[in-house]
């Protein structure tokens, strides 16, 4: 099994179910209000570990219910919680979700215990970044400690994947640490300029990243697929179409996948399919952690997609 270090956020989701998104000053009476596990890391982290890998998650959560909630659902699926830090001084995250009938979400977070996972943290779980092969971070925790982990896995010779969201500007420092720099349009264009609205805007955005010091760029655009670019490959890699139900974590989950089956030494095409495959599957489910796939169940997915 594939050893993949994931470093992020935890958050507990807070969903209502509403016929569309309100408008700000507007109140709109919605459906069914559930909680589920988020947090764009403990989504990957969960993502990674059900399609495969063995994940160990780098985190701070808060001294409460969801702190030990989150905990026990990490290690339900067999994550190591050994560098998931308790935070006495501050709650665990929370996020509050709108989910619209087509599928569509809006989300606002208190990162609480979030914001204080520093490079501290990281330098004490350094254990868990050797004999690892692919590291997964994103933006919902301090840069700095953003960089340091960068820095640590750089030198230690892991595979660095890092989702760019929530979107952000970043430093040619940390760009030049990044093997994979996932960003979706929106966060492409923040990160380059460029408006990214199909293939040859996701090119020229790709290569101005690839520029600045990153090796790939994947840039994912929804139900068209990944354009991804590399010194040895550049194209457009569809997805799979379905009826989605809930898009919340979709990003995740291909992320977690992505660098499952990367580290099992498969090409990126092949990686960036199945990594499709995982989200095509999250999307038709509601919630974040709960909408994860298994290895059986993506690979069932491929296999029905290739009769």
């Amino acid at each position: 099994m594939e050893k993949i270090v994931v470093i992020g956020s935890s958050n507990t989701d807070m969903i209502i179910k509403l016929d569309r998104i309100p408008r700000p000053g507007e109140t709109i009476l919605g459906g069914a209000f559930t909680t589920a596990a988020g947090g764009k890391g403990a989504n990957q982290a969960v993502g990674a570990a059900r399609a495969g890998g063995h994940v160990t998650f780098i985190a701070r959560v808060g001294q409460d219910m969801f702190g030990e909630q989150a905990v026990a659902g990490f290690i339900r699926d067999g994550i190591n919680v050994d560098y998931v830090f308790r935070d006495k001084s501050n709650p665990s995250g929370v996020a509050l979700i709108f989910v619209a009938r087509d599928g569509e979400n809006s989300i606002a977070v208190a990162s609480g215990a979030n914001a204080k996972l520093v490079p501290a943290d990281v330098k004490k779980a350094k254990r868990a970044f050797k004999c690892n092969d692919v590291l997964i971070m994103q933006l919902e925790t301090p840069l700095e400690t953003v960089q340091t982990a960068a820095d640590i896995a750089f030198k230690t010779g892991m595979r660095v994947i890092l989702n760019p969201a929530p979107a952000r500007s970043l430093p040619d420092r940390l760009l030049k640490r990044i093997s994979i720099l996932t960003p979706n349009e929106s966060e492409a264009e923040l990160l380059t300029g460029i408006t990214v609205n199909g293939e040859a805007s996701a090119a020229k955005a790709a290569n101005r990243l690839r520029a600045r010091g990153v090796s790939t760029v994947i840039v994912t655009l929804g139900v068209h697929g990944a354009f991804v670019s590399t010194a040895d490959f550049c194209g457009c890699i569809k997805g799979f179409k379905v009826k989605a139900v809930d898009t919340t974590a979709a990003g995740d989950v291909f992320n977690g996948a992505l660098a499952v089956k990367l580290a099992e030494g498969h090409s990126i095409t092949e990686a960036v399919r199945f990594a499709h495959a995982a989200a095509a599957i999250s999307v038709t489910r509601l919630g974040a952690q709960t909408s994860a796939p298994t290895r059986k169940e993506i690979e069932k997915f491929i296999a029905t997609k290739k009769k």
